[in-house]
């Protein structure tokens, strides 16, 4: 489940290709990065496939074949505060105030959080079969700090809990932007290095209970992966890195994610996916820089990445409600899975644009005027980050 402020679009070649920069001409921070933004529509994805097994649309075998293809589609969300760390990172304004980021980070999920936590609201007071939050607990989502108590973590629309975590993240970057850009790139090697480790200790304490609280949903437990996205992007800015291409970090990733039913389910899964997931994101963006070509760069992975935080915020409210009529876990065959499956895609991808074009967009440019009443300057960012998931 993982920003940006809203710029004008520039739209991806067809192809895949884009034209290269200067040679050897450093990169410049803010460049449009469109693959960041195809790449997020398959994160989202994974999390709507995921959540289309736990729905039990499908029975027999084709539950299995969903089972084995999405039962390890959270770690969509790992994906997305990862790339949250880059894309913050890489456009970063130096000499920015504290207040202006976070200005411009609530203009960017605030609006769509609270249509979608309003909708959830209704929902649970007008359908059947649909938990109803205590006073508390809707408190807790609205202040986006409901995914530090375990039992609040899911209320109301539940896949705001990433956005509990992202918005810690929001509060500790501005420190974890003044500190990387005084680190060189050793020293900034090093604290990715940090991250990893933290990550494997945090999983070793989650899968052996030596915790209260499973870390999974916790956001200080989620923190190290933001942390090592905003270490990539440090080092790509700096010149100095070195990773593999899109393919090879693609294939880590894949070969990663169906290990993740070998672990022990939650933060643990973190462990497989988090190298394919660290190495995939700065590769695609390398391939941006250097016009290489990108299937994430086509135009319509491109606008379905624009869509996908308005998309993964709705398509659990959709899949919720859809248990009213259909049941709970009605095990479907094949194809009236599928077809049932396509209507929820659908549906939600719908609702999606929607939100996108009617909340999303006309609130960021309200919420970032200027005081005068002139629009903000639209901003070279084309990879809006969500979070989460």
């Amino acid at each position: 489940m993982t920003t940006a402020t809203r710029t004008t679009r520039t739209p991806p070649a067809r192809t895949g290709t884009a034209s290269a920069p200067a040679k050897n001409a450093p990169p410049v921070p803010g460049t449009p990065l469109p693959s960041l933004t195809g790449l997020r529509w398959m994160a989202a994805l994974l999390v709507f496939g995921l959540h289309v097994n736990n729905f039990g649309y499908f029975g027999g075998g084709a539950g299995r074949l969903v089972a084995w293809g999405f039962g390890a589609g959270a770690t969509g969300v790992s994906f997305f505060f990862v790339l949250s760390g880059f894309v913050l990172t890489w456009t970063a304004r130096p000499g920015d105030r504290a207040t202006a980021f976070w200005r411009r980070r609530l203009a960017r999920v605030y609006p769509v959080h609270l249509v979608t936590l309003c909708v959830a609201l209704v929902m649970a007071y007008t359908l059947a079969r649909q938990p109803r939050p205590a006073l508390n607990q809707a408190l807790a989502n609205v202040l986006l700090v409901h995914s530090w108590w375990r039992p609040w973590w899911q209320t109301l629309d539940p896949v705001s809990w990433s956005l509990a975590c992202e918005a810690f993240f929001y509060a500790a970057f501005p420190l974890l932007f003044l500190l990387l850009r005084r680190l060189g790139a050793r020293s900034t090697t090093v604290l990715g290095a940090l991250s990893v480790a933290a990550v494997l200790v945090l999983a070793r304490a989650d899968a052996h209970h030596w915790v209260s609280q499973p870390l999974y949903s916790l956001p200080a437990a989620r923190l190290p992966e933001f942390v090592l996205g905003a270490v990539a992007a440090r080092l790509v800015l700096l010149g100095r890195w070195h990773g593999p291409g899109p393919e090879a970090s693609l294939a880590l990733a894949v070969i990663g994610y169906f290990l993740v039913p070998q672990v022990t389910p939650g933060y643990t899964a973190t462990v497989c996916t988090l190298a394919g997931f660290t190495l995939i994101v700065p590769a695609a963006a390398t391939a941006d820089l250097r016009g290489l070509p990108s299937m994430w760069r086509h135009r319509r992975m491109v606008r379905l990445g624009e869509l996908s935080f308005a998309f993964y915020m709705i398509h659990l409210l959709v899949l919720r409600a859809g248990v009213s009529v259909l049941g709970n876990k009605p095990r479907f065959g094949p194809l009236a899975g599928f077809g049932v499956t396509a209507l929820v895609f659908a549906l939600s991808l719908a609702l999606a644009w929607l939100l996108y074009e009617a909340v999303e967009c006309p609130a960021r440019r309200l919420l970032l005027r200027r005081r005068r009443g002139t629009a903000a300057p639209a901003r070279p960012d084309q990879v809006p980050v969500r979070r989460g998931a």
